[in-house]
């Protein structure tokens, strides 16, 4: 059983966040749910919320995980960044959209005991997930979430253009990027030099942007194609 629970607010540096916690079942600490999902919206400056149509896509996969695998199981977790939603604060130039996520994982990590942690982004989204990828590699155990295991790092069509990649590390074989052949703000050739950059799988989406406008089957099906444990 799929228990939906209302969204809630949690305790974070800039007051509370609003979070959509999907659990499997009516016990999150189920120990026989190992795998959780964490979904990063795009730019709040630019309307973006959890309730974005691709973070939806992402977020259904992950609800649906069961019907691919019968035997693997998938909590699912969104947010709204501070100031979005009933989230509090006012924006935070990405460094504190950053430590947003990393407050939400802190909070999974005491809300269930899935530790296979399956991490997407969108956009602005997709630095945001990557920045947390490399906190759990690099500062896991001091931040408290060095127990979580990363299965998974998907990132579809992720700011890189206007956020530095100097100091960014990927686990390559644990990353794969989706992103559209015609989109308008990201440029292709970047994405694409980006993902032979840092030796990370990529897929194109033929005939569609950066909002995958009538691809959303299609995404559904990549993040099927390129999810660890089905591919």
């Amino acid at each position: 059983m799929i228990k939906n629970n209302p969204t809630q607010l949690i305790d974070a540096p800039e007051g509370q966040l609003q979070v959509d916690a999907l659990w499997h079942n009516d016990d999150p600490m189920d120990t026989a749910v190992e795998r959780i999902a964490l979904l990063c919206h795009p730019n709040p400056l630019g309307q973006g919320t959890m309730m974005n149509k691709i973070v939806t896509t992402m977020y259904r996969f992950a609800r649906d995980f069961a019907k691919e695998q019968p035997d693997e199981p998938m909590h699912v977790v969104r947010f709204n960044y501070r100031g979005v939603g009933q989230s509090t604060g006012s924006y935070g130039n990405m460094d504190g959209e950053i430590q947003d996520a990393l407050t939400v994982l802190q909070w999974m990590a005491n809300q269930t005991s899935a530790r296979k942690l399956w991490l997407g982004g969108f956009s602005f989204g997709g630095y945001v997930a990557m920045s947390l990828a490399q906190m759990i590699d690099e500062q896991g155990a001091f931040l408290g979430i060095g127990d979580f295991e990363l299965t998974d790092l998907a990132l579809i069509a992720p700011s890189i253009e206007r956020h530095s990649l100097d100091n960014i590390a990927l686990p390559t074989e644990k990353t794969f990027m989706v992103y559209g052949e015609h989109d308008e703000l990201v440029s292709p050739s970047s994405l694409a030099k980006f993902a032979q950059d840092f030796g990370i799988c990529a897929d194109v989406v033929d005939d569609t942007g950066h909002f995958f406008h009538g691809k959303l089957g299609e995404l559904t099906k990549l993040l099927k194609k390129n999810t660890s444990l089905i591919k």
